[in-house]
């Protein structure tokens, strides 16, 4: 029976958890649209089933059956490999996020929180997050087109620049815990507050993760890899069909890792009220923190302009780089000078 455990359980979690991802995908687009439809005065998908909610599988429907055309121009290979790449970096994430407090036993079997805890998941998100930004970057290029490759371009040194003070608000967070894995972070929000909570540094930090977390998803204000003003679609603009719906694929599915990875690092992941005594309920708690992420995202692309490029680079390098080494810096101060610091957290 053990191998049904360590072989058939986690495969049988990998399919559910990517046909839960897949699903929230769907309705994710359908919710952003009417979302933004209310945000600009306007209707939003109403004509596919009540209330437009067979929109999403009319969508899928039509990217599925239109015309597959492959540009004579292109490198074949990579060009069909970059949809892949972006979509697996989104769905990879999940195998170290935990969602409740402990496992469940179903039939005699137990059913695990999380595919894999490891004890340097923070190093495991940081390396697969950086395979969905090659994925659009070898789009960019495969395409062999100025304006896919322009896109290309700009999305390598966005990312570049934007993990920089994401990577340095994820060593104040290994600084306050003391580990890289994931269920160690939470464990420690647990028994002494949200890490959004930690005084002076943790709204700081969290404000910055968030901001970073929209630049590497490539959400607006930050969509310059694919701005239509400039660059047609940018390394989207050779790309149609299934492999169009590949990368829009990626980018929800982006933004429902991200806003997962936010929930787990800095608001207590699958922590709430009972959650320990019934863990369903912290699966519940953990979905309503995801979702708290994803209208924020939507708030902030109907209302915040598209930056210029100049002015997004100049953002990070000159702004909120310095700001994230200062707080790295006050962070160290405060834990030397005050290690007890249980006093100063919202529990």
């Amino acid at each position: 029976m053990e191998w049904i455990q360590y072989l058939f359980i986690p495969l049988i979690m990998s399919g559910i958890l990517v046909f839960i991802l897949l699903t929230g995908f769907a309705y994710l687009s359908y919710i952003e649209r009417k979302l933004v439809a209310r945000f600009t005065l306007r209707y939003g998908p109403n004509r596919a089933g009540p209330f437009g909610l067979l929109q999403p599988a009319a969508d899928a429907i039509k990217m599925a059956f239109k015309e597959e055309l492959l540009p004579r121009h292109v490198d074949k290979h990579v060009y069909l490999l970059a949809p892949m790449l972006a979509v697996s970096s989104a769905l990879l994430t999940w195998a170290v996020l935990p969602v409740a407090a402990r496992g469940f036993e179903i039939f005699g079997f137990t059913i695990p929180p999380y595919l894999a805890d490891v004890n340097v998941a923070i190093l495991y998100v940081a390396a697969v997050a950086g395979v969905g930004g090659y994925g659009v970057v070898l789009a960019g290029w495969a395409s062999n087109n100025k304006y896919s490759l322009l896109g290309g371009l700009r999305t390598s040194a966005q990312i570049i620049s934007y993990e920089l003070p994401m990577g340095v608000i994820l060593v104040i967070l290994l600084m306050i815990v003391g580990s890289m894995s994931i269920t160690r972070i939470v464990q420690h929000q647990v028994e002494n507050g949200w890490l959004l909570f930690f005084l002076p540094t943790g709204p700081f930090a969290f404000i910055i993760f968030y901001i970073c977390a929209l630049a590497e998803a490539n959400r607006a204000p930050f969509d310059l890899p694919e701005t239509e003003n400039e660059l047609v679609s940018g390394y989207l603009t050779e790309y149609g069909g299934i492999r169009f719906a590949l990368f829009f694929m990626a980018e929800y599915i982006h933004m429902i890792t991200l806003s997962a990875l936010i929930a787990v690092l800095f608001l207590g992941g699958w922590h709430g009220p009972f959650a320990e005594q019934a863990p369903l309920l912290g699966i519940i708690y953990f979905v309503i923190k995801i979702a708290a992420m994803l209208f924020l995202m939507v708030w902030i692309r109907a209302s915040i302009p598209r930056l210029r490029y100049d002015k997004l680079m100049q953002f990070c390098w000159k702004f909120l780089l310095p700001v994230a080494l200062g707080l790295l810096v006050l962070t160290a101060i405060r834990l030397v000078l005050l290690p007890d610091w249980s006093w100063l957290i919202f529990s």
